[in-house]
């Protein structure tokens, strides 16, 4: 879980803490658990990655979030460009995007929400999780041919 964690965070001791407070929040509705409804496991992802996205709420501000969900437009980056870096790599680039552009390219790409899913959780519309994905794309490819050229 603290690697789900370290890919909603900018560092270890905000990952630290997100992991926390979702532990936390995992043994205090332990009760609140339906094992026909989910697996445990599934139930304390779930648990933790809202607990990632509250984070995020809470360090940006809401003000600041809804500024940065309120852009648009859309690029493309070839799935192929990350098959020859590691996974420490493709984190360390992940990590420099913008917290809410972090979190919908970790919920739809690593996590396999759809943009209609991201929306709900993160209170933003459809097209809006759709500008990030294509926005943290356009970054990372960015920060990939930056790392190449070494500079």
């Amino acid at each position: 879980m603290m690697t789900l964690c370290l890919r909603y965070t900018k560092n270890e001791a905000d990952a630290m803490e997100v992991l926390n407070t979702g532990f936390y929040k995992v043994y205090k509705n332990i009760s609140r658990y339906d094992a026909g409804k989910a697996g445990l496991y599934t139930w304390i992802r779930t648990i933790i990655i809202n607990s990632c996205l509250d984070f995020i709420r809470s360090k940006q501000g809401q003000q600041q979030v809804r500024e940065e969900l309120d852009q648009a437009a859309v690029v493309h980056l070839p799935p192929d460009v990350f098959i020859k870096m590691s996974a420490a790599d493709i984190l360390q680039l992940v990590r420099q995007l913008p917290p809410a552009t972090q979190a919908v390219f970790n919920l739809y790409v690593m996590e396999g929400y759809n943009h209609k899913e991201i929306g709900q959780l993160m209170g933003i519309s459809d097209g809006t999780s759709k500008w990030h994905l294509g926005e943290a794309r356009k970054m990372l490819q960015q920060l990939i041919k930056k790392q190449e050229s070494g500079s």
